[in-house]
């Protein structure tokens, strides 16, 4: 019997089977459309290669992934249109009856990847896993567990400090304007300097800005969890430099009074699986 894994992004899904131990044997990426459509996909090609005995789900979120919680195994209120209210969870369970699930958030999924063997954080129980994309969230792995609450960690929805200079502008989340998220995320950086990041060049503005609204997203979770190494990921995260930028912020902020700040040079780092994290993470979670 297989395990298998499904990352459930806000722009892509992946979609794969391999080992509990998060090995990718075969995967698949397809659009995120409608939540019927996203997992009628996932199941179909899920199918073709036999019935899992696992399966490993990592989404986006806000995504109800206590059992206690009455929505659970849905989607929760989201700036993603047609998702509010999707189900994740019972089109799986209707089609493989016999396959144990296991629902967590994406970015959670990623920090555990991260985690193990040959991940930026390999053999560290305390990591945090920002991702900055469609939106813009943090997995927290601290004693070696996941996080979880009445609902996930949603780091991207708190209010930041302004950077200087951006007072003006009034963020993109439709939930709470300038929250983290709204600030800092794909979109937001699109709808402040009128292009996608992968348009701004190193040096740009933009990079300053960014580096600010993370540094001070970084030091608030230093404070509350005290990780041992906090992984910047996502699209947006791969603009040459941008590690940089947030560590000598995060520094010049906290003020030396956070060591293992000052004592590791790479306390921020880009992720070691890459757009791999995800996906390995959710077979792990299987």
């Amino acid at each position: 019997m297989t395990h298998a894994g499904i990352e459930l992004g806000g722009t892509k899904t992946v979609v794969a089977i391999g080992t509990p131990e998060g090995d990718v044997t075969e995967e698949h990426r397809y659009p995120t459309t409608t939540p019927e459509e996203t997992m009628a996909t996932a199941v179909e090609w899920l199918r073709k290669r036999g019935e899992p005995a696992a399966i490993g789900i990592a989404s986006f979120g806000p995504v109800a992934i206590s059992p206690a919680h009455p929505d659970y195994g849905h989607m929760l209120d989201t700036p993603k249109p047609g998702w509010s209210g999707g189900p994740i969870l019972a089109p799986l369970a209707a089609a493989f009856p016999d396959a144990k699930l296991a629902l967590d958030t994406d970015v959670n999924a990623a920090a555990l990847a991260e985690a193990h063997e040959g991940g930026a954080a390999a053999g560290m129980d305390d990591v945090v896993y920002i991702t900055i994309g469609t939106g813009l969230g943090a997995g927290i792995l601290t004693g070696g567990r996941l996080v979880h609450g009445v609902m996930h960690p949603e780091c991207g929805h708190f209010k930041p400090v302004r950077a200087p200079g951006d007072e003006a502008f009034p963020g993109v989340c439709p939930f709470h304007g300038d929250c983290l998220e709204g600030l800092a995320s794909g979109p937001a950086i699109e709808k402040r300097w009128g292009k996608p990041a992968a348009e701004l060049p190193p040096g740009h503005a933009a990079w300053d800005v960014q580096a600010w609204y993370l540094a001070h997203a970084v030091l608030a979770l230093t404070a509350v969890v005290s990780p041992r190494r906090v992984i910047v990921g996502g699209g947006v995260s791969q603009a040459e430099g941008l590690h940089g930028g947030i560590t000598r912020i995060l520094r010049k902020t906290a003020a030396g009074y956070f060591p293992q700040i000052d004592a590791d040079p790479e306390f921020v780092c880009p992720p070691k699986l890459g757009q791999q994290a995800g996906i390995r993470g959710a077979l792990l979670l299987s």
